[in-house]
């Protein structure tokens, strides 16, 4: 009788410890579940042919089991494996979720703010080695008063040194003076350091830094807030420079995707970086090349294009092409057709015949950079550029999994910032994965006349400039034709 008792008492022991231990597991599921479910519907994700409402019903599906074993205290060991399975299952998809949401958080941060390095510099060989050791520097206060206004007053605080200013009418003037020993030393805004390239490529070996400061500015802009779901245009801004990509610098590529989700059809409208055009806020409303409106910041560059074609711009993705080829890996490669013949003046190792040419990324960063070995020089450059993004955007557009986004969203994270949210992301990735269908791409680009020297750049007022002036009736048939694709019209 003793040993019968004891069998059963160690029986309901063990009954009893596996209620606990399912128990368990099937609380830290549910907790699992319920965040996985949360996070899923708050932004949007696998909102496509019902996927999300299959996954939650499966997961529901397997907490109620689970539930009921456990009640019915039957299948305990299957119980325990089966929560345990779908736990990690669970975890996975959280994990997957969360990293998507911290990619998105870290490109929209980084809009969220723009980043200039202002500093004093001397000629390399000035015996000056601290900012202590000047009274004046030059500066062009009036076109760049804010910033310079910044960086004295940080000297002053940080170091207890108030500078006298000398205003000149540009950042190029003062660098002339500087080399030609009629001044000691000047105020630099990096900003402007390409500006300073056309003129000398080699400036930055004849400075010395003696005091710098980094000026962080919010973005205020409301544009992406209130922008249609269906229809809308993307200002994509190609840089291509070291460091953060929140750097404020010259935007070499201008381009604008005009897109109709219900047509499926996406407008590639080029303006060649030298076009001739208004410059609001810091271009104080003068006329410059629109490359030198990122200067001012990615909010003026859309102003600027705003302004030319008469239409509303509510989103921006700002792309350093250095890593943002790295996508072309992510999407497998791209193939474009190559209307000319050219080896790269940079890197002899890259040669494209005419015709049909596949890139990697190295090979696709080589394509669009080439400018001097193309017959017509920067424009042909803005082609090729226009052609690659093309071709990813194609790539993008034929993607059917989520994991596919996923990777490309991750290859992202250092090479762009766009203040469009990970819930529009989504959006736009599920109404592709849900319809199955390709984006018709078309492209069209402004045309003007150019010249040297023959048009004033507010920036450089003394540099012989090559600049476009562009055709009005040009201007006006690509502004129709954004507004045709953003109407619905076919």
């Amino acid at each position: 009788m003793a040993t019968r008792s004891s069998k059963r008492k160690n029986s309901k022991s063990n009954n009893s410890t596996w209620t606990v231990v399912n128990l368990t597991l099937l609380v830290l599921y549910a907790l699992l579940a319920g965040m996985v479910i949360f996070t899923m519907f708050s932004h949007n994700f696998l909102a496509f042919r019902h996927i999300n409402l299959i996954l939650t019903a499966v997961l529901l599906l397997v907490f109620a089991i689970g539930l009921i074993l456990i009640i019915l205290k039957k299948g305990k060991i299957l119980t325990s494996l089966g929560l345990v399975l779908f736990s990690l299952l669970s975890a996975g998809i959280l994990y997957g979720f969360r990293s998507a949401i911290n990619i998105a958080d870290d490109l929209n941060n980084s809009a969220a703010y723009s980043e200039i390095k202002m500093s004093v510099v001397v000629p390399a060989e000035s015996s000056v080695s601290d900012i202590s050791e000047l009274s004046d520097v030059e500066a062009p206060t009036e076109s760049d008063g804010t910033n310079i206004a910044d960086l004295l007053a940080h000297i002053q605080s940080d170091k207890g040194v108030a500078l006298n200013t000398v205003n000149v009418a540009s950042y190029q003037e003062a660098y002339e003076h500087l080399r030609d020993g009629s001044s000691q030393a000047m105020v630099m805004n990096s900003s402007y350091s390409s500006l300073l390239e056309l003129s000398d490529e080699n400036y930055q070996e004849k400075l010395k830094e003696v005091y710098s400061y980094t000026i962080k500015t919010k973005i205020k802009d409301s544009r992406a807030q209130s922008a249609d779901s269906d229809v809308f245009n993307i200002y994509v801004s190609g840089i291509d420079t070291y460091g953060s990509i929140s750097t404020v610098s010259r935007s070499d590529v201008n381009i604008i995707l005009t897109v109709n989700m219900k047509t499926h059809k996406v407008l590639m409208t080029t303006t060649p970086r030298d076009a001739y055009v208004q410059i609001p806020n810091g271009g104080a409303n003068q006329y410059d090349k629109l490359t030198h409106a990122g200067i001012y910041g990615v909010e003026t560059s859309m102003q600027t294009l705003e302004n030319l074609y008469d239409i509303d711009i509510d989103y921006y993705a700002r792309i350093n092409f250095t890593s943002f080829m790295n996508l072309v890996d992510a999407v497998g490669g791209i193939t474009v057709y190559n209307d000319q013949a050219f080896t790269s003046y940079t890197d002899s190792n890259y040669t494209f015949e005419v015709g049909n040419v596949t890139l990697d990324s190295e090979k696709a960063l080589a394509f669009v950079r080439e400018r001097y070995a193309l017959d017509g020089g920067d424009n042909d450059r803005g082609k090729n550029q226009m052609k690659v993004l093309s071709a990813i955007l194609n790539k993008l557009t034929s993607l059917n999994s989520l994991s596919a986004y996923s990777a490309v969203i991750s290859s992202l994270q250092d090479s762009v910032q766009t203040n469009m949210s990970l819930n529009t992301m989504m959006d736009l990735a599920n109404t592709q994965l849900d319809s199955g269908s390709r984006f018709t791409v078309t492209q069209q680009e402004v045309t003007g006349e150019g010249s040297t020297g023959q048009l004033t750049s507010y920036a450089m007022p003394t540099a012989n400039l090559y600049m476009l002036e562009l055709d009005q009736s040009s201007v006006e048939k690509a502004s129709q034709a954004i507004k045709d694709i953003m109407s619905d019209k076919p």
